[in-house]
């Protein structure tokens, strides 16, 4: 028996450490809130469903090629960017979500996230990728584990003054490959903010700072 007041959790429902602080509660969402799903096969899933959820989206995990239908955005999480592409692999989700987001699904990338969106990466080593977004991304660009750090980075169009931000095992982007692809942030002259249509891009981790102003503009420009 359930105790009173506690979840019921299913391997369908399991996110790793979800279920040591309790799941945040969606019920006061209104009727008409986005769903926007978190690509779940590696990577920081939990974080950004929290942050999704604080900005007033049904968030939910993307696991198969079902449960692409019915979203109004797609969110890809930083983590390792070739598992995560051979995963999409596996899970025959690579060209589909390839076909959903040249169609016009917002999505937004952070950190593998971005890698995984590139159009080319500037390495010797071929991975599997989505290709949407035209720029030329560096993996690990600003260095090791051990080089990770935090900043505050000003974003066109982000108000309120910089954000704080977090860069681990973080790219760059390379060069831009596409007139229409606009930069909103760089460090050292390095774009690491970048937008194109339907899709954005960050090159560090929002999600772990709790400074939820790029997911909730993200979520807003949903409604």
């Amino acid at each position: 028996m359930t105790p009173a007041g506690s979840v019921r959790w299913s391997a369908r429902d399991w996110v790793p450490g979800e279920r040591l602080v309790g799941r945040e509660a969606e019920t006061d969402l209104p009727a008409d809130a986005p769903v926007v799903g978190v690509l779940a096969l590696q990577g920081d899933v939990l974080e950004h469903l929290r942050a999704l959820r604080r900005c007033g989206a049904r968030a939910v995990r993307v696991r198969s090629l079902a449960d692409l239908d019915g979203l109004d955005g797609l969110v890809l999480p930083g983590g390792e960017s070739t598992t995560i592409g051979k995963l999409l692999v596996l899970a025959g989700l690579l060209d589909p979500l390839r076909a959903r987001i040249a169609d016009g699904l917002p999505t937004f990338g952070t950190c593998a996230g971005m890698i995984l969106l590139s159009r080319e990466l500037d390495q010797e080593t071929p991975q599997p990728v989505l290709g949407v977004l035209g720029v030329r991304t560096r993996r690990n660009a600003f260095g090791r584990q051990v080089d990770s750090f935090d900043t505050a980075l000003a974003i066109a169009g982000v108000e309120g003054g910089p954000m704080d931000v977090s860069f681990i095992r973080a790219p760059w982007v390379e060069d831009v490959l596409d007139d229409d692809v606009e930069v909103l942030a760089d460090v050292d002259g390095r774009p690491v903010v970048v937008r194109q249509g339907n899709v954005l891009a960050t090159a560090f981790h929002p999600e772990v700072t709790g400074d939820d102003r790029l997911h909730q503009a993200f979520v807003d420009s949903l409604r």
